[in-house]
């Protein structure tokens, strides 16, 4: 019996990263290099090469993820696959697999993996990571999740995912909600089921234009004010608490979403969910001065998903509150 075939899509990242001569670390390894230094994958699947960038993710943009969800879709339209695995470097890493989850309705698993340890380390982390991703990406109880993380042996949902600590090898969680599954002993498990809102896949376009402001103790509204005045499409304010800002800032909201530029409130808390509850510049007033509240989303994944949300508005008319409401039930 023949293996599954998957493809890789390598970006770059620390899984494909070594220190020049002078000690900085950089991406240094091809995709071809990266696949050569794995070569238990074989027992596991059949490999697609697919070298698309070869970037730290430090320097991924809106349209290169754009293009990876491109290239996934595109992919998908070939029956012979059983999944894909994208190796990326992990600064960005949960912007570009929501970003795909975002822009890809189809069955078969897209799995986002890299690494912690550049390939030079003795406890590099990068060959386990890269055979756990093609496991889940060929696991049929992986079918249906849409884009996951897979990092030391969790696998978290894309939505749900972001990196905690800078230099640990589990670098991932998915905090409130906890993990979709793991891969122990070569065995993917998975523990639950997620929701998948569709409304935003048969897009081909995003709004890179969408700025994020965080506010911290006695903020005012310069932040916002250069944001509009500079032209931003949207803005994603990470606010305080349960989506808390104050006056000054409150006016500044009502100018930019008087000017055409939606405001999305998230809080800077890593965990629980926005309301609009308290007033005196509380997200009361937030609300009053016509922001819309981000659920429990992180500032990054707020700004891919208004990002996302911009372009299907423009390209159909549905009003923005619409597109964003099925995201933020979840």
């Amino acid at each position: 019996m023949s293996l599954p075939e998957i493809a890789l899509i390598t970006t770059g990242g620390t899984i494909a990263a070594r220190p020049l001569p002078s000690g900085e670390v950089v991406v240094a390894d091809s995709g071809e290099e990266l696949l050569a230094s794995v070569p238990e994958l074989g027992g596991i699947a059949r490999v697609r090469l697919v070298e698309l960038f070869n970037i730290d993710s430090s320097l991924m943009t809106p349209p290169q993820m754009l293009e990876i969800a491109r290239r996934v879709r595109a992919l998908d339209r070939d029956e012979n696959l059983a999944g894909f695995v994208v190796a990326h470097g992990t600064d960005t890493m949960e912007e570009s697999a929501y970003l795909v989850d975002l822009l890809y309705a189809g069955e078969r698993p897209v799995v986002f993996t890299g690494a912690q340890r550049n390939a030079s380390e003795r406890d590099f982390d990068g060959p386990r990571n890269l055979l756990d991703a093609a496991r889940v990406a060929t696991s049929p109880t992986a079918r249906n999740l849409g884009a996951v993380i897979a990092m030391a042996g969790r696998i978290d949902a894309a939505r749900d995912a972001t990196k905690v600590h800078t230099t640990a090898l589990e670098a991932f969680s998915s905090l409130d909600r906890g993990k979709l599954g793991e891969i122990f002993d070569g065995t993917v498990r998975i523990f639950r089921s997620r929701p998948r809102p569709s409304n935003l896949a048969s897009l081909d376009d995003i709004e890179p234009n969408v700025a994020l402001v965080k506010l911290a103790a006695g903020t005012d509204g310069a932040f916002l004010r250069a944001a509009r005045e500079s032209g931003a499409a949207g803005i994603v304010l990470e606010a305080l608490g349960l989506g808390n800002a104050n006056p000054d800032v409150v006016r500044e909201v009502e100018r930019c979403t008087a000017s055409g530029a939606p405001v999305i409130v998230v809080s800077r808390v890593p965990s629980g969910s926005v309301a609009p509850v308290y007033g005196d510049g509380g997200g009361s007033d937030l609300a009053k001065a016509g922001a819309l509240f981000g659920g429990n989303l992180s500032g990054q994944k707020a700004r891919i998903l208004l990002m996302a949300a911009l372009a299907a508005h423009r390209n159909g008319g549905t009003p923005l509150n619409e597109l964003l409401a099925p995201h933020l039930r979840i």
